[in-house]
């Protein structure tokens, strides 16, 4: 038995005993247990998803609550402009203000144009058309065509009134010029200038050539006559008093120093004219206009009145934003109530 179980074995022995040799696992791994995999990972905490899913809500939700914030703001805005509105017309319809009769005492409260404001008043004096500042370019609309012109600010020089105190003088805006007429009146004044140096000239003269001592002693001496001109008539303004201008971020600055004027600061134009920063600025609203001479134009009172966005502007607004935050809230709430029925 025991040499035929040897037979057996030999020749296994020979090709390969290692065969018989099992392999066994080793101690050391065995004990191991297997690494996790990606998908045994540490579950979220309750309610995270939960949450996640309240931060999509108000997202959602977040273009409606603006849009109706700004139909809320239109509606607020509205009423500041209805109020406003109200405030300039009541100061409309009270009694001018005669500037030819405050007294030089009440010109403390006279020059607080602030106060003043969108009240009417009356003034008599002449225009010092030398220090004429134009500001533009403005357009307006004449017989259905827009045309570009500049409006006229001219310091206006009371004269002196009965007791012979004299009034300080103030800033007109005389109305509307095309530009042909601003450039006709530059070149007017500078025709003036060079006549005056001219005259000027003449005078320094002095006269001592033969021909003029021949003349001055074979005529004889007439008795002096003097001859009045005719006074010119003050002109009336019949105006508003108003503030400075609140220019937009797109308008330039203005450079007096090259006379480009393109909006209305009244400190600064009233330095340029030699006055007081404090002097008052009047927009004329005389409608007594000559059609021989129409140019400048001033300006009608309801447009004192007009806003650039009146109220029925901000109710339509308002229509406009409460509309469109329905529509995005509806769109909202369907996109949720669709999520819903998926899960």
């Amino acid at each position: 038995m025991a040499a035929a179980l040897s037979k057996l074995l030999r020749p296994r022995l020979r090709g390969g005993g290692h065969r018989l040799l099992p392999s066994r696992p080793s101690t050391s791994h065995a004990s191991q247990p297997p690494p996790p995999s990606p998908s045994a990972a540490t579950p979220p905490p309750p309610g995270a998803g939960k949450e996640a899913g309240a931060w999509s809500k108000l997202f959602l939700f977040a273009p409606g609550a603006i849009t109706f914030g700004l139909g809320t703001w239109q509606l607020f805005r509205r009423q500041e402009k209805i109020e406003m509105l109200d405030y300039r017309t009541r100061r409309l319809e009270m009694e001018p203000i005669a500037w030819n009769q405050i007294a030089p005492s009440d010109l403390s409260v006279g020059g607080d144009s602030a106060a003043l404001e969108f009240r009417k008043i009356v003034s008599e004096g002449d225009f010092d058309e030398e220090k004429s500042v134009f500001v533009g370019p403005r357009s307006r609309s004449i017989s259905g065509v827009t045309e570009n012109g500049y409006y006229v600010v001219t310091p206006l020089v009371p004269r002196p009134t009965e007791n012979g105190s004299l009034l300080p003088p103030i800033l007109v805006n005389r109305g509307w010029v095309p530009r042909g007429w601003r450039d006709k009146n530059v070149q007017d004044h500078q025709g003036v200038g060079e006549v005056a140096e001219i005259k000027e000239a003449e005078n320094k003269t002095d006269g001592q050539g033969p021909w003029w001592k021949f003349w001055s002693n074979s005529k004889e001496p007439e008795p002096s006559c003097e001859i009045k001109k005719p006074v010119k008539p003050p002109v009336r303004v019949i105006g508003v008093i108003r503030g400075s201008e609140k220019p937009s971020i797109f308008v330039p600055a203005n450079e007096p120093s090259v006379g480009q004027w393109f909006y209305v600061d009244v400190p600064m134009i009233s330095h340029a004219c030699g006055l007081p920063e404090n002097t008052i600025y009047v927009e004329d609203i005389n409608e007594d206009v000559s059609p021989t001479n129409p140019y400048p134009i001033p300006k009608d009172v309801n447009t004192l009145i007009h806003h650039s966005v009146m109220p029925h502007d901000h109710l339509k607004y308002t229509v406009t934003w409460y509309t469109l935050s329905a529509a995005v809230t509806f769109m909202a709430a369907k996109r949720i109530k669709a999520k819903k029925v998926k899960l």
